[in-house]
């Protein structure tokens, strides 16, 4: 199983970090029609080849999540995707749930579905050059939620997910996001947080999966979007590290949070902060999406056709997080 290990250790190393670009279509339709750019395949492709052949990836970025339509195309020059992606010298991997559907039992919950015929649907991918993968779990956060059936529902597929995964000699990324949506006090975030990534791992042990071959992608610890008590950025880092301290067992090699509704340069800040005080031996690393993308696809809609102005963009943006990988970051290098 130390293949997997290295793989992990790869992906996340000297302060690189994952691109999150598994938008599904109807998701990667809302971003672009955000932007006035009309989504078709070709545009969808466009914009993410783009990305992926800056300097940037080279650097920065050790993987790359891709959605089932894109690990399947080819790039300009013909090349398939994670041809392309390995070229840079990163690692393609690729979003393996069919999505989140109503929690039966609990109607205002949700549950990941996608284990039937996953088997097969890897080894697949794995052909198609994917040597890791993704499956979310969402959780909402209020007085009754996350209920015992969610946390437990969603923390049995994710084990299931990952031992097949595994199977398949794949890095599973395992990732519970409990939502930022909601009045919850940070405190609550953090209750909720950590019960959730505790009964993720006991279902993950149960279900033997290899901590050592896997990367857990998990929310920071941050009061609801509706909350009026907000905590300072050094809070946010320290409970963020005690919950994970408290939940992740010592084997699991890296945690690459998510940015979960936080601006480009809130998410890069806290990473930064998470990553001074880290007293731990996790590598704590970032998988981003709209805060990597973000500001690369507004100005990228101004002209689709200007590759080296938006790969500048992302470059830099991807730059930064590296730096807050590794604690480095400060505000003045953003200008």
């Amino acid at each position: 199983m130390s293949d997997l290990n290295n793989i992990a250790l790869k992906i996340l190393n000297n302060g690189k970090g994952i691109l999150a670009a598994d938008e599904s279509t109807a998701t990667m339709t809302k971003r672009l029609e955000s932007v006035k750019v009309q989504s078709t395949a070709e545009n969808r492709l466009l914009f993410r080849e783009t990305l992926f052949s800056a300097s940037g990836m080279t650097e920065y970025i050790g993987g790359v999540i891709l959605y089932d339509e894109t690990i399947k195309q080819l790039t300009s020059k013909k090349n398939k995707i994670p041809e392309l992606i390995s070229a840079m010298g990163s690692t393609p991997g690729i979003k393996v749930d069919t999505g989140a559907k109503v929690l039966a039992g609990s109607p205002n919950e949700k549950i990941t579905e996608g284990l039937d015929g996953l088997r097969e649907r890897l080894k697949e991918y794995y052909k198609l050059g994917a040597k890791f993968t993704k499956w979310r779990g969402v959780y909402n956060i209020s007085k009754e939620y996350p209920s015992k059936l969610s946390i437990q529902s969603n923390a049995h597929a994710l084990a299931r997910y990952s031992s097949l995964v595994q199977e398949c000699n794949m890095v599973p990324i395992v990732e519970p996001e409990v939502l930022m949506d909601g009045e919850h006090s940070a405190k609550e975030c953090y209750e909720k947080t950590s019960e959730v990534i505790k009964k993720c791992f006991e279902e993950l042990i149960f279900h033997k999966v290899d901590l050592k071959g896997i990367i857990l992608k998990p929310n920071m610890i941050l009061a609801g979007n509706k909350c009026k008590n907000k905590i300072s950025n050094e809070e946010v880092a320290k409970l963020t590290l005690k919950c994970l301290k408290d939940s992740v067992p010592s084997e699991v090699p890296g945690i690459a949070f998510l940015s979960g509704g936080q601006s480009e340069i809130e998410a890069t800040e806290n990473l930064n902060l998470i990553n001074k005080f880290n007293d731990t031996n996790f590598i704590m690393s970032y998988s981003y999406g709209r805060a990597l993308q973000q500001s690369a696809l507004k100005f990228w809609s101004q002209d689709i056709k200007n590759f080296e102005g938006t790969q500048k963009i992302f470059n830099q943006r991807a730059k930064m997080n590296s730096l807050a990988a590794q604690g480095k970051w400060s505000k003045e290098l953003e200008n």
